[in-house]
């Protein structure tokens, strides 16, 4: 099918618009899409097919469209992503110089270095290559500039993992059940599944396994008080809610009433009953304060980069500065401390982040313990093995999405002495 060149020039105006990186792509792009009700749906998934392609492939895309010597860069990088889906052939209104431009693309040139290659900003790919070497930082940004499967999390207050798997086949949605987390199923093709009985139920939650490992360390049992701190539009909460069985209390804080709004409509749809959702205004809010040492696990899953998640929210690193994550980190000791006064002596807080970040893991943690002698770490490795999670850690739960096929995540636990 041949693309009118009205569709390449929309996809040229939104690569624009995002380039500038204000807010998240996806954000930016329903944006678009909502100023042009006129495009059809087969045109939209085309452009956000071809604008992910650019952001996943942005170092390559820029170098060759600027070297290339003419034309707009927008212009150049955009049939790029294009070209990534379909052919030179299908795509209208080319010059014969964009078409032989096109005819001799290689992102495997000689010229492309490795930090090119990394699709990474300078800053954030020499952090990481002093962690972790060259090998591995190439494996990693190979993986985090690939799209993300979809993976969902059961309900067992509503269902069994083999019951959701019979419901998907006999609609010819073919899944798995993941390595790790024991409520997984990861679907091998991508599929529309937010329309399906099994969402608007709430036998099944999407959620990255790593996020539900995330969950699942925290050890929430029934009858227990237990706060998720930075809960957002709920993910992890639901996970702790299910694993308590809907008893205790489960308080939910967040800043955002959006997210809470958000979060209690799956709340509702989940079956649980034991969920409290409460907008605080920071994390020294009052609301906080009335819980100080009463609560039995608090989960801190706190704002941060977000490069962990580049796999779903492509173009992340590049709204990413280091001024922007040295305050980050400030705001997440902050953060931190705040949630510790609510564990009472014997309880759990489990520290987590979806960053890769050396500063925003295992710096927060050695910051923490240095300041608050009443805390102590728990090794990762004795926590994985009571959970019966079959992963090889160490101090800390570290995922990565090229060696566990999940976002980049990390955990600390600590017990209240």
């Amino acid at each position: 099918m041949r693309l009118l060149p009205s569709i390449i020039n929309h996809a040229e105006k939104a690569l624009q618009k995002i380039l500038f990186f204000t807010g998240p792509a996806d954000n930016i792009l329903s944006s678009y899409f909502r100023e042009h009700h006129q495009l059809g749906s087969h045109d939209r998934n085309v452009i956000a097919k071809a604008i992910y392609n650019c952001l996943r492939n942005k170092a390559a895309y820029t170098f060759f469209s600027e070297s290339s010597g003419s034309g707009p860069t927008a212009r150049r990088m955009i049939l790029l992503g294009l070209n990534n889906i379909t052919n030179v052939e299908s795509l209208g209104g080319l010059s014969k110089i964009e078409i032989d431009w096109l005819m001799k693309f290689s992102k495997n040139d000689d010229q492309v270095t490795d930090l090119i290659r990394s699709n990474l900003p300078k800053w954030i790919f020499d952090r990481l290559l002093a962690c972790y070497g060259k090998v591995n930082v190439l494996l990693l940004s190979h993986a985090l500039n690939r799209s993300a499967p979809i993976d969902l999390r059961i309900n067992l207050l509503k269902t069994n993992r083999q019951e959701v798997i019979t419901a998907l086949a006999k609609l010819s949605i073919i899944c798995e059940k993941t390595p790790y987390s024991k409520l997984g199923l990861r679907i091998i093709k991508k599929s529309s599944l937010q329309n399906l009985l099994l969402f608007k139920d709430g036998r099944v939650e999407l959620q990255d396994e790593g996020s539900q490992l995330l969950a699942q360390i925290v050890g929430a049992k029934r009858g227990e008080v237990v706060v998720d701190f930075c809960a957002g539009t709920g993910g992890k909460t639901l996970a702790l809610g299910a694993d308590m069985h809907g008893t205790g209390k489960l308080y939910a804080f967040d800043i955002s009433q959006k997210r809470l709004t958000r979060l209690k409509l799956r709340v509702k749809r989940s079956g649980l009953t034991n969920v409290y959702p409460i907008l605080i205004e920071h994390e020294s809010d009052y609301k906080i304060k009335r819980l100080i040492g009463k609560i039995d696990r608090v989960l801190v899953d706190v704002p941060c980069s977000g490069l962990g998640t580049l796999r779903r929210n492509p173009g992340t690193q590049w709204r990413q500065t280091q001024e922007a994550v040295a305050e980050m980190s400030i705001k997440q000791i902050a953060i931190l401390s705040s949630a510790a006064q609510l564990v009472r002596p014997g309880g759990c807080l489990v520290y987590g982040t979806c960053s890769i970040l050396h500063e925003e893991n295992s710096a927060i943690v050695r910051q923490f313990l240095a300041s608050h002698g009443d805390f102590s770490l728990t090794p990762m490795k004795e926590i994985i093995v009571k959970q019966r999670i079959r992963l090889k850690m160490e101090s800390y739960l570290e995922l990565w999405p090229h060696l566990h096929q999940t976002d980049g995540f990390f955990a600390a636990l600590f017990i209240r002495k």
